[in-house]
């Protein structure tokens, strides 16, 4: 819920587990500083960062549809094949995000100037 509270769950996290998983805990001590900065946004904006799963399907149904071609004759038409998957994948999206209203409210006021409501 906050930074203080992160950094504290860092800390057990690196007495608990940094001697018997030392590579699994380093990057989180290395990356601090670029992890912490996700604490500066609201928790509706954050919920809506770290909830992939969007986002981890779209990724599933891509890899599905080129787990059997294992070569493709230029790179524009892997882009092609997945463009037009995401157009089919996407018309499959009906749930809206919860509050919406609220995050986009949020955005406009952090990022003035890039968003045309």
């Amino acid at each position: 819920p906050s930074i203080q509270s992160a950094e504290h769950a860092l800390i057990n996290l690196e007495n608990k587990w940094s001697d018997k998983y030392p590579l699994a805990v380093k990057p989180w001590k290395n990356n601090w500083i670029h992890i912490s900065t996700f604490f500066k946004y609201p928790d509706e904006i954050r919920k809506l960062i770290y909830t992939t799963n969007s986002v981890e399907a779209l990724h599933r149904q891509f890899r599905k549809l080129t787990k059997n071609r294992s070569l493709f004759p230029t790179d524009d038409a892997l882009l092609k094949i997945l463009y037009l998957a995401s157009q089919e994948i996407t018309k499959k999206w009906t749930n809206p995000i919860h509050n919406w209203a609220l995050v986009i409210y949020q955005l406009t006021i952090m990022f003035e100037g890039m968003f045309n409501l």
